[in-house]
């Protein structure tokens, strides 16, 4: 089956990922993929996974550890904070999001660990975005969002970026959904 647009009735839960729709034009969000953490009767929380920003880490942070790594604009909501995801179960504070993943914890371990060369993949945000008490499932009922899933190593992994990311995940939602990565940002060119 072919699909054109959104449902307007999915159900996303801590972990899942939200795909905006082709044509969403929106600075933050347009063909963009959000990992939600947090979704309760208060609001809703996620990270924006494909907007990585052409800013050096010592800019934000001058003695951490990996002066490469990259960051990512998390969203539009407080901007002057740093947000991470990581696989390590152990790090001090981390909330589990899916098996393996991990949101924020004790950042000074972190740096620690990452300086000690150990095997721990992280990713880092400044923002992030947030939905008030049934802002999501508003705009879930407007066909803003695909609601999909995908593994913790494609969500760490920073290879893909941006639009080609976004592009990826629909793709994996299934061939009904490969004419959707493919339309252009402007429906008027196709």
């Amino acid at each position: 089956m072919i699909r054109f647009t959104p449902t307007e009735n999915s159900n996303p839960q801590i972990g899942d990922i939200l795909l905006s729709e082709p044509f969403l034009n929106d600075p933050y969000f347009g063909r963009k993929a959000v990992l939600l953490c947090e979704n309760n009767e208060s609001g809703s929380f996620g990270l924006v996974l494909n907007n990585i920003i052409d800013v050096e880490i010592t800019e934000i942070i001058s003695d951490f550890p990996d002066p490469k790594v990259k960051v990512s604009l998390g969203g539009p909501v407080s901007r002057s904070n740093l947000f991470f995801l990581h696989t390590s179960p152990d790090l001090v504070g981390g909330q589990k999001i899916l098996d393996g993943l991990f949101l924020g914890g004790d950042f000074e371990e972190l740096k620690s660990r990452v300086s000690k060369g150990e095997e721990i993949k992280y990713r880092l945000f400044i923002g992030y975005s947030g939905w008030s008490e049934d802002q999501l499932k508003d705009e879930i009922k407007t066909r803003s969002w695909f609601v999909t899933k995908t593994s913790t190593d494609i969500i760490m992994d920073c290879s893909e970026q941006n639009e080609k990311f976004w592009k990826t995940l629909i793709k994996d939602m299934g061939e009904g959904f490969s004419h959707i990565a493919d339309a252009p940002i402007d429906p008027t060119l196709n």
